[in-house]
């Protein structure tokens, strides 16, 4: 555990400063979203944001993997998407990213391979229906 750099139990990684109060995103970077600058309807951005989870979470049930790390996929996810825009990133590319790393992160790790395998059959299935 690294120590921390002054006496305000304050962490310095890399140049990030890491403390209790930069963990939650501030209210003036929720409204307006990067979305909604882009001209992108509120419901639709909503609607992406649904549908990422809901890909996040179908797709960490066929992986196998704990619920802990579906929510924290799910939380990346959310958090990405309040600092960039639907219009400009692909929802569907950046759910797949978000339930690779969230698994390495709360160390229940699968190949990209698989991850990918599962994003293929879900997006087949999905167009079949």
């Amino acid at each position: 555990m690294e120590t921390p750099v002054n006496s305000q139990d304050t962490w310095l990684y890399s140049g990030v400063k890491l403390t209790i109060h930069n963990t939650i995103i501030p209210d003036d970077k929720l409204k307006p979203t990067p979305s909604e600058q882009d001209n992108l309807d509120p419901e639709i951005e909503m609607d992406l944001r649904i549908l990422g989870c809901e890909l996040i979470q179908e797709s960490g049930i066929l992986l196998k993997l704990p619920q802990v790390a579906m929510a924290s996929a799910q939380n990346l996810y959310q958090r990405f998407f309040y600092s960039k825009s639907f219009v400009r990133h692909f929802y569907e590319h950046y759910s797949m990213a978000c339930i690779y790393l969230a698994a390495k992160i709360e160390e229940s790790p699968r190949r990209l391979r698989d991850v990918i395998n599962v994003f293929h059959h879900m997006r087949q299935f999905r167009e079949n229906k």
